[in-house]
């Protein structure tokens, strides 16, 4: 459980790193994309290691509605963390879609993943993607929305998110995860 709890950790200080430091991140320029890269990478290492190692309370599992509604849910964030919103006509107004894909994606995963190692993997990283909205609105109050794009672009980027969700589901299933039931 230490290795998952370190990696959702160090997720979070790598996203906030830019925030919480400016300055130690201003003097490190260019290169401290790839230090920042790196440290990403490594940290979803750790989080994959640890949850798979990981033990703890089980408190609700899969049922055939939740699986239905998690499944909804995915689309959706898939939808919102794709340029959809910000290119097409319904969600274009909205100022983070990706984290708030991000935050959907782990409240689904949370749905049908009732144990403790879950509830530090997709609790804490959905916590940070609301963390991090609040901490964006700080920092740049001001903010221009995109121009209205097409209801086209909005059909595209949700076909693909359906099509991705398939892919994603398929991947799940062959780890050993099977996500349509």
């Amino acid at each position: 459980m230490a290795l998952l709890v370190s990696g959702v950790a160090l997720w979070w200080l790598a996203h906030l790193f830019k925030r919480l430091a400016p300055d130690t991140r201003a003097r490190l320029g260019d290169g401290g994309k790839g230090l920042v890269a790196l440290v990403l990478a490594a940290s979803i290492l750790m989080m994959i290691f640890g949850y798979r190692m990981a033990d703890g309370a089980f408190f609700w599992g899969r049922h055939p509605a939740t699986v239905g509604i998690n499944n909804l849910l995915m689309v959706f964030a898939l939808y919102l963390t794709s340029p959809g919103p910000s290119k097409g006509a319904i969600f274009y107004r909205m100022r983070h879609p990706m984290l708030t894909g991000f935050a959907v994606w782990a409240a689904a995963h949370l749905l049908v993943n009732g144990d403790v190692p879950s509830f530090v993997l997709f609790g804490g990283l959905g916590i940070w993607a609301l963390v991090e909205m609040a901490v964006i609105n700080r920092a740049e109050p001001r903010w221009t929305p995109p121009a209205k794009g097409a209801i086209a672009k909005d059909a595209m980027f949700l076909a693909a998110s359906v099509v991705l969700l398939l892919v994603i589901g398929w991947v799940h299933t062959w780890l050993g995860y099977p996500t349509f039931g």
